[in-house]
């Protein structure tokens, strides 16, 4: 194994042992594959079925709850933090990210086929047309991005918060504690590794049968494994030159074409299509949506005959959701530094959701609109042959179809690249321990894997076959979840109390410089920004020795205490026990430098500074300017802060709150 390589060993070839031993059900058996992944499929469904259905409706639920009154306030971060990117890319690119393929792949399929096969109603009624909207906002409504809030909430909170790792299995430290970095840990990641693979496997699939369709329909390609193949590996190629290039540059490139072409379509269908009747379909569909939203939730068609409907569109899509939620979640997390936990969640659940609500009413509204009047049922007859022609046939009835055919083969390409190398990076991220500065060759490889996985899949079973899958990897990462939504509630109520104990108690104040030169070292230090090396010898010159000072004393005095080191960042760690554990970090950060030329804005320098770093979320601030003796002096107020807080009532209230550690 090069020693260049970033992995966690465990996570890293059990995910891959995983995943080659699913697949090779396709490879071994490819005549029996389909019966084989139907046959997997169709016993998960009947025994768990209730348990997606419920645990969705809790996530949902617990997303609400923690966007409301004081967990809301919290931030996503230091106090101090600021978001990352602009709002518009970030939406842009949670979105994309999201649901990019499949928004693609049903927007006609779905609508139309329920108004045909509707689960209570009357085939091709007012009644089904009522029915399939509903549903089709139920499948892609909250529910689904309520998966992905409280993943991604779970993410960012504890690891911009409390400083752990940017992997799952960091989520869940209120609960396990230093067993997160045992077997426990390593499963728990594998769980989300494996999950997301065949999730987007599954979103792969899908995007190369409907670009195959395409251009079937629009230049005689013709459909067959082959050119499927061919497809798979043209698109594997784009993803991995957009994953090489990173997250700030091309995941955020293709997320916003993607946002923009998809707007510039559906705009084309709303102008040539019925406009007053998409508009006012949009808000009957939102109150039929409302109103049976509850029922919805909860309903797995227990009383009567087994109904293979609920399967085959209510538990896959959750199956679905839950898989990509490792996916997805860890991509809003990354991306979502600084945010608010309030406006995190509004923006996740409803900012998506609502464009995608309006987007299936105006192609699954237009399609049934179409379907019922010119196409006098053409329409739907091509969508039951297949669903992966429907949008194109769609298109067939509205002006300039070779055009429209061609922009919609585009952006299920440009989907199709924005989900694979997205989810590279995020796969690369968990396997290698939360490191999201690994070697090119990591997320080449993955971007690899998740390709042969999804070509596997898709040769042996089609999309039978993907659909087992996922289903598959998402049955344990749902008990997964289900744990991070209860370990958020431990580490948010933790903060909250330490927040109400500071406010009670007298505080005291950071130590004042304690030299009479300290003002001329900081006007040295405005006149000349420090470079990396001055502030790294820095570290190692004079906030170690301190820290180690203070450490040995503590320990001497009978509270064991440790100074760890990593990656430019030395911190001070005293554990506690039933309470939680003192840290006093510095780290070395980068701030860009003001431009003011065109000169300097096209060369842009940084500002190096070491700043602390408290696991509790509490504001940072410089000590380049401090001597030894004030960083001491530093630590010990705040060590007297820290032990009054933990002495308070309310802190007591939750002893068993988790404990902060280091991580850089």
């Amino acid at each position: 194994m090069p020693s260049s390589l970033k992995i966690n060993p465990p996570v890293f070839f059990g995910s891959i042992l995983i995943v080659v031993l699913f697949s090779s059900i396709g490879v071994l058996f490819p005549d029996r594959a389909g019966e084989i992944f139907g046959q997997i499929q169709s016993s998960i469904l009947k025994s768990f079925g209730w348990l997606y259905l419920l645990a969705v409706g809790i996530f949902l639920a617990a997303a609400i709850i923690f966007s409301m009154g004081r967990f809301g306030r919290l931030k996503l971060g230091p106090d101090d933090s600021v978001p990352d990117f602009r709002f518009s890319s970030w939406v842009a690119m949670l979105f994309a990210a999201g649901m990019g393929i499949g928004i693609m792949f049903y927007a006609v399929s779905e609508p139309i086929t329920h108004f045909m096969a509707p689960p209570t109603a009357e085939p091709r009624s007012v009644a089904a047309v009522r029915e399939a909207m509903a549903v089709t906002f139920f499948h892609w409504g909250i529910h689904a991005w309520a998966i992905y809030a409280v993943v991604g909430l779970s993410l960012a909170y504890f690891g911009y918060r409390y400083n752990l790792p940017l992997t799952i299995r960091s989520g869940l430290y209120p609960l396990l504690k230093d067993r997160i970095h045992g077997p426990i840990g390593h499963a728990v990641d594998i769980f989300a590794v494996v999950s997301t693979i065949f999730g987007l496997a599954t979103s792969m699939g899908l995007g190369v049968l409907q670009i195959n369709a395409g251009l079937n329909y629009l230049l005689g390609v013709p459909a067959t494994p082959l050119v499927q193949l061919a497809l798979m590996a043209f698109v594997t190629f784009c993803a991995t030159a957009s994953a090489l290039s990173g997250v700030e540059k091309g995941v955020r490139l293709l997320s916003e074409t993607n946002m923009v072409v998809a707007i510039a379509l559906m705009l084309f269908v709303i102008v040539v299509g019925p406009s007053s009747m998409i508009f006012r379909d949009f808000v009957q569909n939102i109150g039929l949506y409302l109103d049976t939203m509850v029922l919805r939730t909860f309903n797995i068609f227990a009383y009567g005959p087994p109904k293979p409907w609920i399967e085959d569109w209510t538990l896959f899509y959750w199956a679905w959701w839950i898989a990509w939620a490792p996916f997805v979640g860890m991509f809003i997390a990354r991306i979502s530094r600084g945010r608010t936990v309030q406006e995190f969640v509004v923006a996740v659940l409803f900012v998506p959701a609502g464009f995608t609500f309006f987007w299936m009413t105006v192609f699954g509204n237009t399609a049934i609109f179409i379907d019922t009047t010119v196409a006098n049922g053409a329409l739907s007859a091509a969508v039951a042959k297949d669903m992966s022609m429907g949008l194109y046939h769609f298109l067939e009835y509205l002006p300039f179809t070779p055009i429209t055919c061609a922009v919609a083969i585009f952006l299920v390409a440009i989907s199709f690249i924005s989900s694979a190398d997205s989810g590279a990076l995020v796969v690369d991220a968990i396997a290698s321990g939360g490191d999201t500065d690994t070697p090119a060759l990591q997320r080449l490889f993955w971007c690899l894997l998740i390709a042969v996985v999804a070509t596997v899949l898709l040769l042996a079973g089609g999309l039978d076959a993907l659909q087992s899958a996922t289903i598959t990897s998402a049955l344990p990462f749902t008990l997964v979840t289900l744990a991070l939504v209860w370990a958020l509630f431990v580490g948010m109520k933790a903060d909250l109390a330490q927040r109400e104990a500071q406010s009670a108690q007298p505080v005291v104040p950071p130590a004042q410089p304690a030299s009479g030169l300290t003002w001329q070292r900081r006007l040295a230090l405005i006149l000349h920004a420090p470079s990396q090396k001055e502030v790294e010898a820095f570290i190692l010159r004079e906030v170690r020795p301190a820290l180690e000072q203070v450490a040995g004393e503590l320990t001497r005095r009978g509270r064991p205490a440790e100074v760890r080191e990593e990656n430019g960042a030395v911190a001070l760690h005293a554990p506690a026990e039933g309470m939680r554990d003192f840290t006093y970090g510095v780290t070395l950060t980068a701030h860009r430098l003001p431009a003011f030329s065109a000169h300097e804005a096209a060369k842009p320098e940084n500002r190096y500074e070491a700043r602390t770093h408290f696991s509790n979320g509490a504001r940072d601030y410089d000590v380049m300017a401090m001597t030894r003796d004030q960083i001491i002096a530093d630590v010990l107020a705040q060590f007297e802060c820290y032990l009054l807080l933990v002495q308070s009532p309310q802190t007591q209230l939750v002893a068993g709150a988790p404990e902060h550690v280091l991580a850089v």
